[in-house]
């Protein structure tokens, strides 16, 4: 398990928002290493290798969170992510 320290600074250099998808995770790690494959950085491959690996363990950092995260089945907090207002106000007082 890593430190919150090691996850933020992961968050971070992927450029994650406070809240983000595993897609939106995927998408991002997949564009930072398209952007610093080496291939690309004829000029200074070295630097971008480096960058290649941390951008690679900040991805592995983010996924072992993501692995580890315990998701919420609980009828009521699903309701309130899956409800309108009307629907959810409905399910609470029926037809009053």
């Amino acid at each position: 398990m890593h430190s919150f320290e090691q996850l933020i600074k992961a968050k971070t250099l992927l450029g994650l928002r406070e809240t983000s998808t595993l897609k939106e995770i995927k998408l991002k790690y997949k564009n930072l290493m398209k952007k610093w494959h080496p291939d690309k950085h004829t000029d200074n491959p070295e630097k971008a290798t480096k960058m290649s690996m941390k951008i690679n363990e900040a991805y592995e950092i983010v996924l072992e969170y993501c692995n580890n995260y315990e998701y919420s089945f609980d009828e009521e907090k699903i309701k309130r992510a899956y409800f309108t207002p009307a629907e959810w106000w409905h399910d609470k007082f029926g037809n009053r």
